[in-house]
């Protein structure tokens, strides 16, 4: 991963220390990555006590689990890392795939007796990894988005969030942005939600998750079968026999799952580049203006957090957090709970135009990277976005430069 900046300077002083003891060696040194290039690195304001904290949960992000450690018996990857590379998004290569046979009429079959609603193709040896069976006709390809800023959008009161709702496009403009609520999983040891029992939520390509424990501890399970206290039974190929792997559950500790919540909480958002560039003003209007906002709205504010740090700060996500139908070319037939198969959350832009420094210079857009091409993303943009995306792909070349250069500055 990305050294944090403290260790960058301790390096060089290390390196300038080395230079004068051996001034015979030719020691080629560099800056360190800007802030406003990196993912990575903590939120202004934390205590010392919640700096430990964080580099302790960045350490553990970063590990690479083996087979004794409990990686298995099936899984996708050895570490967070793995999809989060830098904290960004992975390339394609890394994609997960998840399955289930869509019966229609919103209602679908989790083929769990067959494996789903994961495919692991990967598993320990000796062990036999799954295959996506025959019956599955809703496969969803997703790749790892990148995961700075979360702790913001995490600490967002409802409300804010649901003032942007519009289910029945009562106001006629084609955007019916819809909320996501969802019933909390015992382990989370939650009272009944404050809408009918159920939670917002706020995570995940279908925003199928109500908060970042949720989504760290089925991540260690699903991708990685690494148990924890939360989510206790190992996850196995029901084909394979029943083969469980002989390490002790849990496999993690608590601490180490509070620390890496604790790490994605209060990483960074991504730092706004080139904002006094006259393209990049041009394009933020032009990007208003024709009504790519309604989604990708700019401003929120979150509210109260125990973490100080997090608590009513002013940010700038570019999502409204909302399902949004995006029509037939982006759809991947997978219902997730009141999520469609065409249905997608609004993606965060922030960060947009530095992802590439964590895929080896190639961005990759859309939920699956199945692009590098910006505008190509954007011609992808179906169903509630149609009607904006053809005033997009009709604006002059100038226009359409404009937005881009927009964009790239977030």
């Amino acid at each position: 991963m990305v050294k944090k900046i403290s260790i960058y300077l301790f390096s060089i002083v290390s390196i300038f220390t080395l230079a004068i003891a051996f001034d015979s060696c030719d020691l080629i040194l560099t800056d360190p990555i800007a802030d406003d290039q990196t993912l990575d690195g903590p939120i202004d304001g934390l205590s010392p006590e919640q700096l430990r904290i964080f580099l302790e949960g960045d350490e553990e992000f970063g590990k690479v689990f083996s087979f004794n450690e409990g990686l298995g018996p099936i899984f996708n990857n050895t570490g967070c890392a793995t999809c989060h590379v830098s904290d960004g998004r992975s390339d394609p290569s890394f994609n997960l795939t998840r399955f289930q046979k869509n019966l229609g009429g919103g209602n679908h079959d989790p083929l769990t007796e067959l494996g789903g609603l994961q495919w692991q193709d990967k598993c320990m040896p000796g062990y036999i990894a799954e295959v996506i069976p025959p019956d599955a006709n809703a496969i969803s390809e997703r790749g790892g988005p990148p995961v700075t800023g979360l702790g913001l959008i995490e600490a967002t009161p409802d409300e804010t969030i649901l003032a942007h709702a519009d289910p029945n496009d009562l106001d006629g403009d084609g955007i019916s942005g819809k909320p996501q609520f969802i019933e909390a999983p015992e382990f989370l040891y939650l009272p009944p939600g404050p809408h009918n029992g159920k939670y917002l939520g706020k995570f995940g390509r279908k925003a199928g998750a109500v908060n970042l424990l949720q989504q760290t501890v089925g991540a260690y399970l699903q991708d990685m079968g690494i148990t924890t206290d939360f989510l206790y039974d190992e996850n196995y190929n029901p084909l394979g026999g029943g083969f469980i792997d002989p390490i002790p559950d849990p496999e993690i500790s608590t601490h180490v799952v509070t620390a890496v919540v604790f790490y994605l909480k209060t990483l960074k958002p991504p730092i706004r580049r080139m904002e006094n560039d006259l393209r990049v003003i041009a394009g933020e209007s032009k990007f208003n203006e024709i009504g790519c906002a309604k989604c990708h709205v700019s401003d929120m504010r979150s509210g109260f957090s125990p973490i100080n740090a997090l608590s009513y700060k002013d940010f700038q996500p570019y999502t409204d957090m909302l399902l949004h139908d995006m029509g037939p070319e982006l759809a991947d037939n997978f219902i997730e709970g009141s999520a469609t198969g065409t249905e997608w959350r609004t993606t965060p832009l922030w960060g947009v135009g530095i992802a590439h420094n964590s895929t080896g210079g190639i961005p990759f857009y859309m939920h699956d990277g199945r692009t590098s091409d910006l505008i190509e993303a954007i011609r992808l943009h179906g169903g509630e976005a149609e009607a904006i995306k053809n005033i997009f792909m009709n604006l002059s070349e100038t226009d359409k430069q404009n937005i881009i250069a927009f964009i790239n500055s977030l």
